[in-house]
This record gives structure tokens, sequence and C-alpha cells, in this order.
């Protein structure tokens, strides 16, 4: 009896973390309209909690949020310097869709109860 309550608590336990990482797509959207203040505070939260959904499916989804904020952190300042030379309007335009892509994908995957899965090239985030 003692191992049904341990693991129904486990279970309870990981939703929560499930919550969190729908909390923080959320969060990563809402620094489009709210100066990116919430994208860093997404980001904090994604470091706070790796370890403890370290080897679950969730992982998967807390990389794909990290690495979402290190990529759009790179284009939006590459597109900031480069304002003057009109090429900047693009690569910032482009950061956005991408983001964009990458929270709707990523909710869509975790409604599923599924891994993202990443074809990204940014292994070292």
């Amino acid at each position: 009896m003692n191992t049904l309550t341990t693991h129904h608590k486990h279970k309870d336990h990981f939703s929560d973390y499930v919550g969190l990482a729908g909390y923080i797509y959320v969060l990563q959207a809402l620094a489009f309209f709210l100066g990116g203040v919430t994208f860093i505070i997404a980001i904090i939260l994604n470091y706070l909690n790796m370890q403890r959904v370290k080897g679950t499916w969730l992982e998967s989804h807390f990389k794909w949020q990290i690495e979402t904020f290190w990529v759009a952190l790179a284009l939006v300042l590459i597109g900031s310097a480069t304002l003057p030379f009109f090429i900047g309007f693009v690569v910032i335009f482009a950061a956005v869709i991408w983001v964009i892509h990458r929270i709707v994908y990523g909710l869509i995957k975790l409604n599923k109860s599924k891994e993202v899965k990443s074809i990204s090239k940014f292994h070292f985030i």
C-alpha cells in the first residue's frame, strides 16, 4: 500500500512539471508584449528545474525552451546590430516567426504528452 501511495504522489508531482513547462511556453509568448522580461523569467525557471525532469519526456521540452531563448537572443542581437543595413528587419522578423513556431509546436507536443524531437544543430546549449 505504501508503494502505491508513493507512486501516486510521484505522478502528481510530475504533473506539476508538465504544468510548469506549459507556463514557461506562456511566459515565452508573453515576452512579445512585455519587452522580453518574461522570457528571462522563463529561462531562469528552465535552468532551476532542469534536473527534476532529467530522464523524462519533459526534458526535451526544457531543452527546447532553453534553446529557443538563446537562439532568439542571438538573432535579436544580430538583427539589432544590422538594423541600419535593412537586413536587421529581416533577421528580427525571421526570429519572431521562428520563436512563435517553436512555442506553438512545443505546446502542441506538450498537450499530447509527447517529447519534442529537435533537429537543431545547437546541441551545445
